[in-house]
């Protein structure tokens, strides 16, 4: 099974975001976009893990906690490594500082189950898409000029996720497996 650990955006954000793809998909040919219902921040990429071992996984997640909500404001945006190469478009995470604590309270507890630990510092994004070529790169540059000042929402969260990846020609289905509290209050 493949897996990750994340935060799932909310509605009214994935609205936002799948608004601005819409407008910006067509420029750049040779990538490939993320479906809205797709759109998290990722915490933790596991990859893959037998079945067998997802209750184990479950347990420890459980035992992560917070002592606040973590905020989190979507916005800005770039690409991954570089803008002139890039492989991935992203848009930005700019979150209270508990959010890298968060990723590294996951990381310790995937890592007691033999999941290999960070070895880069957290950099919190959504992914928007991955470039399978350079087709349209520069008119996707020109039409995203200014994107530091696009604003998509701010969100709250007080709860991640745990999610299996399942790779399809059309693009990666999600499937929600286990939710956890982590602490904080909604208010």
């Amino acid at each position: 099974m493949r897996l990750f650990v994340a935060l799932e955006i909310p509605e009214e954000i994935r609205r936002a975001l799948a608004a601005f793809i819409e407008r910006v998909r067509n420029v750049a040919r040779g990538s490939r976009w993320v479906r809205a219902e797709g759109l998290h921040v990722t915490l933790k990429f596991i990859g893959e893990m037998p079945s067998e071992k997802v209750p184990n996984l479950e347990r420890e997640l459980a035992h992560v906690h917070l002592s606040a909500a973590v905020d989190v404001r979507i916005r800005g945006g770039g690409f991954f490594p570089t803008q002139r190469h890039p492989r991935v478009f992203w848009i930005g995470v700019e979150a209270s500082p508990n959010l890298a604590e968060l990723a590294a309270a996951v990381d310790a507890k995937t890592q007691k189950l033999g999941v290999a630990p960070e070895n880069r510092a957290y950099s919190p994004h959504v992914t928007l898409a991955r470039f399978k070529s350079d087709d349209g790169l520069p008119q996707l540059r020109d039409a995203i000029r200014g994107l530091e000042s696009l604003e998509f929402g701010e969100m709250r969260a007080t709860e991640f996720h745990l999610i299996r990846s399942e790779l399809q020609p059309g693009g990666s289905r999600y499937t929600r497996l286990a939710s956890f509290s982590f602490g904080g209050s909604e208010s």
